[in-house]
């Protein structure tokens, strides 16, 4: 959903970094016990031949891009060397170092390029994903160090209307955005890829495809963290030195097929969140 719909966004504690995570929902797997909601739904039969099939797919799929590349380096040691070298795929990283500056917590500074602008839209859906989004005074933070100034009170007003106490409260949480006691409130974004669908000098539009996790972890939690796969899109502007959001919004998916994954239980999943950091994105 976008900004401005009801928000599927937030995240667990931040790491030591000050780094952000963010949102998601998905199929409830039904606990193996009662009172474990996040107890692992048994595979199903046939796993193993699945498993199988799938084991030899990557096999053969490694085999063959190992053959296609030592082809590769035989072609290049025995030609002239005059031929053009292969082009770099879309997806590839830019082996650009990413940023070393931060403001709010938030990675800044990002390069006035084409891959800069996709490296800041990459850690802006991070931050706007994170727990600190159901905080106004943490919310405000962010929204003044992400979003172009002009649009700052715009922003601000439309969240204030979707990050309501009642919505809260939906969503498992107090009316002021914080945790019950003995839970942690699960809410990550991890940014998969990143395309420019369109830019100029000073203005882009980069969609960013994400994986995300959301829910209560603890003890008979009535909103068990689930995933989910979202495409966020963000209209992005260079000003004063940075890139800024000027609009956002989201779509569902692209979305694999779910595996056969056990589902952990609440310790662990409360536990994955307070121990594992995140990441400074960079295309």
């Amino acid at each position: 959903m976008s900004l401005g719909d009801e928000p599927g966004y937030g995240d667990g504690p931040r790491g030591d970094d000050g780094g952000y995570g963010g949102s998601g929902q998905t199929r409830t797997r039904l606990p193996d016990r009662p009172g474990d909601v996040y107890g692992g739904a048994r595979r199903g039969r046939g796993s193993s031949s699945r498993s199988l099939v799938t084991v030899v797919g990557v096999v053969v799929l490694l085999i063959a891009a190992i053959a296609f590349a030592n082809r590769g380096d035989d072609a290049a040691s025995s030609g002239d060397g005059g031929g053009d070298k292969a082009k770099t795929s879309p997806t590839a990283a830019s082996g650009d170092h990413p940023v070393t500056t931060r403001s709010a917590g938030i990675p800044s500074g990002f390069p006035h390029t084409e891959e800069g602008a996709q490296s800041a839209a990459a850690n802006y859906a991070v931050a706007l994903g994170s727990a600190d989004m159901f905080d106004k005074s943490r919310r405000d933070r962010i929204l003044a160090t992400v979003i172009a100034p002009a649009k700052v009170p715009e922003f601000e007003a439309t969240l204030d209307q979707a990050y309501t106490p009642q919505f809260n409260k939906n969503v498992g949480l107090n009316e002021d955005g914080s945790a019950p006691q003995g839970y942690t409130f699960v809410s990550r974004t991890s940014p998969i890829g990143t395309k420019t669908t369109r830019s100029s000098d000073n203005t882009a539009t980069v969609e960013v495809w994400c994986g995300g996790l959301l829910g209560l972890a603890g003890e008979n939690s009535t909103n068990p963290v689930t995933s989910s796969w979202f495409t966020i899109t963000m209209k992005l502007e260079w000003t004063g030195g940075d890139w800024k959001i000027v609009s956002h919004s989201q779509k569902d998916g692209p979305a694999p097929v779910p595996g056969d994954d056990r589902a952990s239980s609440a310790d662990d999943i409360a536990k994955a969140v307070e121990e594992y950091g995140g990441f400074t994105y960079a295309r």
